[in-house]
């Protein structure tokens, strides 16, 4: 081992330097330094020396150097105490004054806090594994690079509907039977819409005739809310495959008005002008008070089994999914509502507008939710009960959730948003992490020249399409991009994809 002493003469200027060559195989140098402090040693003032660096030198030289002088080394005190500074009691004095307290060093003492140089960048994919105690603040790193939580504010929005807002997204709604079959809640829901189906005598069950097909049948959940956010129901509807039926045989006509989502911009919008109340309203199993002309037959609902595997049900009044379903239910809902002094709009046929005695009230029907707002909270109690003496009604107070579209109503206006449907769609094709962009799609784009291979699962991408469609009722600045993807709905290839999520290559 080589140890090079160094002195330095700090007021002189002048350097010493001895080479003495020890052997010390079975120590580090080094290792019995104790710990001071670069302020112990004095500094003559001068602005051109940078007086800690040579400190550290001198006493690491210094220490070593009596360590090896002990054991047998050259002594050279007579050397050392020529080329010394020599050190006045009074600047000792004033040094033990001046001493700052004393820091605490070494691993976990530190005080960690983010760099400067990193402002105006993007850090959370870094992880802490073991943050420190003395940390100034917590580290709540996700591992995402673009977490959604920093792009979506509710900071605008009342506490009530903050609330709202949280409790909409607390429950998943389950999307097949193998899931919702695990939870009591929903095995009740089915339990409860089979009771009332067999209650108003829906179907019959007879042995399928031959020449005869029976239809598929599925289950679709929803959780009903009440206007704070508390869950009413959870609501399990048996939904019949109609999309099988053979126009003819299985059905004559089918034509039943929605909605136009204009006309509900519209109401909103006379609402809000006025100072309107708005209520919703759910019609609890809607289709069971239409009747049924044509003879069509349903295999069992699934999770229900009976012994003979031919055994089917005759309908003898109309479900969910039938192609004649809704025109007989909404016949059924308009003339009670003609019977009570409705008027039926000629411009959208599923608009009622009442006007009687200075009273006015306006009914917007979407198969089975209504939207109902007036100027007369009394009239529009009495309306309510006359609709829950001719259907079975649910009441669901003010309206918050209309068709995936959240509603906040103040003295000042009413704010209209899709966050949780914009969600559940980014959610959905696995992109919650993405990098936002101010422009979905660019201007001058070649997606009609472009020749990719063409995607495993087009369905996938007309589904996506069709989801960001209704997502600009409430979004018309994602126009441009959504309709120009939409041009491709009969062909499709991963190309153009890409500018849309880059998730159709799976």
């Amino acid at each position: 081992m080589h140890t090079i002493k160094v002195e330095k003469g700090i007021n002189k200027k002048e350097y010493f330097v001895s080479r003495d060559v020890v052997f010390v195989e079975n120590e580090y140098p080094f290792s019995k330094i104790s710990e001071r402090s670069h302020d112990d040693v004095p500094w003559n003032g001068r602005e051109e020396i940078n007086a800690p660096d040579y400190v550290d030198d001198d006493v690491h030289c210094e220490q070593d150097l009596s360590n090896t002088n002990d054991r047998g080394g050259t002594n050279r005190e007579d050397e050392e105490s020529s080329s010394h500074t020599e050190i006045s009691p009074s600047d000792t004095q004033e040094e033990s004054q001046a001493e700052p307290e004393e820091e605490h060093l070494g691993r976990g003492y530190r005080m960690k806090k983010p760099s400067s140089r990193l402002q105006g960048f993007v850090t959370n994919t870094i992880q802490v594994l073991s943050p420190s105690d003395s940390s100034s603040s917590p580290s709540t790193c996700s591992g995402t690079p673009y977490p959604i939580a920093h792009y979506v504010n509710c900071d605008r929005f009342t506490l009530a509907h903050r609330a709202f807002l949280a409790a909409i997204e607390q429950e998943k709604e389950p999307i097949s039977y193998s899931e919702a079959v695990k939870d009591h809640r929903w095995r009740e829901a089915m339990q409860s819409e089979i009771r009332a189906l067999e209650n108003n005598e829906t179907w019959r069950i007879v042995p399928l005739p031959p020449n005869k097909k029976a239809l598929g049948s599925k289950w679709v959940y929803k959780i009903k809310r009440k206007s704070d956010g508390t869950i009413e129901r959870f609501k399990a509807r048996l939904v019949i495959l109609g999309n099988h039926q053979v126009e003819g045989i299985d059905y004559t006509e089918t034509f039943a008005p929605v909605a136009k989502m204009v006309t509900v911009r519209v109401v909103l919008a006379v609402a809000a002008a006025r100072n309107w109340e708005l209520h919703q309203m759910d019609v609890h199993n809607a289709f069971l008070h239409g009747d049924l002309q044509e003879e069509v037959f349903m295999k069992l609902p699934p999770g229900f089994n009976v012994s003979s595997p031919e055994m089917v049900c005759k309908l003898r009044k109309s479900l969910y999914g039938l192609k004649q379903a809704p025109r007989c239910w909404f016949s059924k809902l308009s003339q009670a509502l003609k019977t009570y002094g409705f008027r039926q709009s000629l411009s959208d046929y599923s608009l009622f507008v009442l006007q009687k005695q200075g009273t006015q009230i306006v009914v917007l029907v979407y198969v089975d939710d209504l939207i109902v707002a007036g100027n007369d909270s009394a009239a529009i109690e009495l309306f309510k009960g006359y609709l829950n003496a001719c259907f079975h009604m649910k009441d669901l107070g003010k309206l918050k959730y209309f068709l995936g579209v959240e509603v906040a109503q103040s003295g000042t206006g009413i704010s209209l948003s899709q966050r949780k449907y914009a969600l559940d769609i980014i959610s959905e094709v696995g992109l919650l992490g993405a990098k936002p962009a101010l422009t979905p799609l660019e201007q001058n784009h070649h997606l009609a020249l472009a020749n990719g291979s063409p995607l495993r699962d087009p369905e996938k991408y007309r589904r996506l399409v069709g989801r960001l469609i209704y997502l600009c009722f409430t979004r018309p600045e994602l126009s441009y991009c959504v309709h120009t993807l939409s041009q491709f709905m009969q062909q499709q290839s991963k190309t153009i994809g890409m500018p849309l999520c880059g998730w159709f290559d799976i």
